[in-house]
């Protein structure tokens, strides 16, 4: 396979679309199709669904996909070894994230970055408002929705995908709903009002499957996502989560898998002035490799 395709082939899975990996190539969008369909034709299978919202990866194309990862990711570390022969980076790095996501993904995490790189200083801010990475509150951030600002710099770390999860406790007293409707008979766990997800339908469940009446009636409320994590756990209820924490967690149970719940984009951000910034790069590189694959 054509090298250079591959790696055309690999940002647009990466961004999701022609336009946003051509601009990233510094290519057009028709001539970033081109190469695609180059590519399709020389390996005679489909690598993307096409539609209105955008391209989703065929089976054949997730499978390259993850190689194709897979090889940039080690190329990446290669990089940045090479870099740390030149000038290791250290001194301070501040990260921000939310407190869901840097208390259950991140922070198990953390160990191996700081074996690779002792001269760096880290610290994590968990916080569900954004720090102000202008003004310096923090050096880095992963957010899961894009930034505001014109003077940060982003980029695309993966997609997080809602489904529906239960613990096994639960399922045990309360039995497996088979279809969306059976959720009228079931404990949910959601958002409360004072809750502000980066996601529209906040709480979507009430009223997925619903044929008369209006949505369902909750058993508990609570303004985070780490909340209803820990209510599920405990065997309160169903509730959607985050695909990443029932991995984490590794002890709960997908309900109605056939139902998907809102996606969220989630970006590796700082400031401009940090671009060429040693600890920051390392950051960046450290999380695109841990997330090889795109989705979480």
């Amino acid at each position: 396979m054509d090298w250079d395709k591959l790696r055309i082939f690999h940002a647009v899975a990466d961004a999701g679309s022609f336009t946003r990996a051509g601009e990233g190539l510094n290519l057009s969008q028709s001539a970033v199709g081109r190469q695609i369909s180059t590519l399709e034709e020389s390996l005679q299978v489909k690598l993307f669904h096409r539609h209105a919202r955008g391209l989703k990866l065929t089976e054949q194309g997730d499978r390259l996909f993850r190689t194709a990862h897979e090889v940039y990711g080690k190329l990446a570390m290669a990089e940045a070894r090479i870099a740390e022969s030149r000038e290791r980076p250290q001194g301070p790095l501040k990260i921000t994230t939310t407190v869901a996501f840097g208390s259950i993904w991140l922070t198990s995490r953390i160990k191996d970055f700081v074996g690779l790189y002792p001269d760096i200083e880290v610290s994590l801010v968990l916080a569900d408002s954004e720090l102000d990475l202008s003004m310096r509150e923090a050096d880095a951030a992963i957010r899961m929705t894009p930034p505001r600002q014109p003077d940060l710099v982003q980029r695309h770390l993966m997609t997080m995908y809602y489904h529906v999860y239960a613990a096994p406790r639960y399922l045990k007293e309360k039995g497996m709903p088979k279809t969306a409707e059976d959720l009228n008979n079931h404990q949910l766990v959601v958002y409360g009002e004072d809750a502000t997800p980066p996601i529209d339908n906040l709480n979507w469940l009430l009223e997925v499957g619903v044929k008369d009446g209006g949505p369902r009636k909750p058993i508990l409320r609570v303004n985070s996502i780490y909340g209803i994590f820990r209510a599920v756990q405990s065997g309160l209820g169903i509730a959607a989560l985050p695909d990443y924490m029932s991995r984490e967690a590794g002890n709960l149970v997908e309900v109605l898998p056939e139902i998907e719940g809102p996606s969220i984009d989630v970006y590796f951000v700082y400031p401009e002035e940090l671009r060429k910034n040693k600890r920051i790069g390392v950051l960046r590189d450290y999380l695109v490799d841990k997330l090889a694959g795109g989705n979480l």
